[in-house]
């Protein structure tokens, strides 16, 4: 084996070399374009535009005793959806009816806006009152100036009261067993 150039061993590596092309990486997969996020099609955690719209609506949430309401307004014809139902067919009492408008009508906008509520857990009265507290976070969030209105027919404080859990040796929350003397 010799080390001068223009030996046999030595040209006979350089063109095997030469002959092998280099190894070639797999092609990569076109990565299709992402659509640009907007404010109506922001997801539910993201935050939405400044006057505060998600997907077309405006949000608030409300909550009283055990119920939780999730209220969605729009500009509208005065539509007042309830779990996909109408009021009338989800609120058998008038005073829960009248109830959940009252923060409407403190608005004054009450034939041109469009109400979707999901609500749960709770009694008629409890889901009520999320719905009020839930309705009138969303109007402020449709129009600042409804706020002081709001506030000052009390829609916009939490009700924070709720039922006192039963102890332990008793027959309720304060409630005793009876007493015998003898």
């Amino acid at each position: 084996m010799s080390d001068q150039p223009g030996t046999p061993e030595s040209t006979s590596e350089t063109t095997e070399a030469a002959a092998t092309p280099p190894p070639v990486a797999a092609p990569t997969p076109p990565v299709a374009a992402t659509p640009a996020v907007t404010p109506s099609t922001a997801p539910a955690g993201a935050k939405g535009s400044k006057d505060g719209m998600q997907y077309g609506y405006y949000w608030g949430l409300g909550r009283r005793k055990s119920s939780v309401a999730r209220v969605r307004i729009r500009p509208g014809k005065g539509n007042f959806e309830i779990n996909k139902k109408v009021v009338n067919d989800y609120f058998r009492v008038d005073r829960d009816r009248q109830r959940i408008v009252e923060p409407l009508n403190a608005a004054g906008c009450g034939k041109n806006i469009d109400v979707f509520v999901n609500v749960n857990g709770g009694g008629t009265t409890g889901q009520a009152g999320a719905i009020v507290l839930g309705l009138a976070r969303a109007l402020v969030k449709l129009n600042a100036d409804y706020e002081q209105s709001l506030r000052d027919g009390d829609f916009l404080t939490r009700d924070s009261r709720v039922v006192e859990r039963k102890k332990y040796g008793r027959a309720g929350a304060r409630k005793r067993f009876q007493f015998s003397k003898r």
